[in-house]
């Protein structure tokens, strides 16, 4: 993680995110409107940013607030950001929100996941999709990447599974390098390990603009749809919690599989 930073403190985790981003002191000082002169000083050590200017500096790095506060913390200073349980009775306006949403999106698959892939939630659609799944794949913590490339998961229903599983694959290995992850490069690396060849060119059914998912639904139904995905985040949420929540949405990619789902799902 790259604000581990017992060793160096707010310098070393500073540098280390600049360096990361590929951003120069220079660019990240008009950013965070300071000079170049006071960010080499802090990243040095010779200065010790405050509060206000280490959060300036961590937001014109596109730092996680998750991760926010722990520079806050590597500098001495107390979180800025809470990170509030999502069962909270303060957070039952974003929990009926997301429920309206999920409900709002039927009868197509729509899951709610956190920074991890992990489910948060889902909706009927996507209940009915993973049909079959084994029920130790489903099994909270359940990591939806997982649930789509796993054997046992919905790997053998997916039609185009050699370019659908890294087009997964290229997400989370970007989503570790961007906000880097012990746990994210290990699923990625586990998804590696499950997934078929990489495809060296596109096949001819591409829609051009997205991936689609061709996916068998489970037996006796066994139809054959197409999906594309949308993923959607509350982009000035300042609660860690919701920060790091992710609407993933399928939508139908023709007309036969829009009029499947509302045959096949229950609202």
């Amino acid at each position: 993680m790259i604000t581990e930073s017992t060793k160096g403190g707010i310098a070393d985790a500073l540098r280390r995110w600049r360096t990361h981003r590929r951003v120069s002191q220079l660019e990240l000082a008009v950013r965070a409107s300071t000079t170049q002169r006071h960010v080499s000083f802090i990243e040095s050590g010779r200065s010790t940013p405050g509060r206000a200017m280490i959060i300036r500096l961590a937001e014109s790095l596109e730092v996680p607030i998750r991760e926010r506060n722990e520079l806050l913390l590597a500098a001495g200073f107390a979180p800025a950001y809470p990170h509030t349980d999502l069962d909270d009775p303060r957070l039952a306006p974003v929990r009926t929100a997301l429920d309206r949403v999920l409900h709002g999106h039927l009868p197509y698959p729509a899951v709610i996941v956190d920074r991890y892939g992990d489910l948060v939630s889902a909706n009927a659609g996507f209940h009915m999709i993973t049909r079959g799944v084994d029920s130790d794949l489903l099994a909270p913590p359940t990591s939806v990447p997982r649930v789509l490339l796993h054997p046992r998961g919905l790997a053998p229903r997916i039609v185009n599974l050699d370019e659908w599983a890294w087009h997964i694959i290229d997400r989370v290995q970007a989503e570790s390098l961007r906000n880097p992850s012990d746990r994210l490069r290990r699923l990625a690396a586990e998804l590696v390990d499950v997934a078929p060849p990489r495809p060296r060119q596109l096949p001819s059914h591409h829609l051009g603009f997205a991936v689609p998912l061709q996916l068998r639904t489970s037996e006796p139904d066994n139809r054959q749809l197409r999906l594309i995905t949308t993923l959607t985040h509350f982009g000035t949420a300042t609660d860690v919690t919701i920060a790091e929540l992710r609407l993933e949405a399928f939508l139908p990619a023709d007309e036969a599989t829009s009029a499947a789902l509302t045959e096949l799902v229950t609202w």
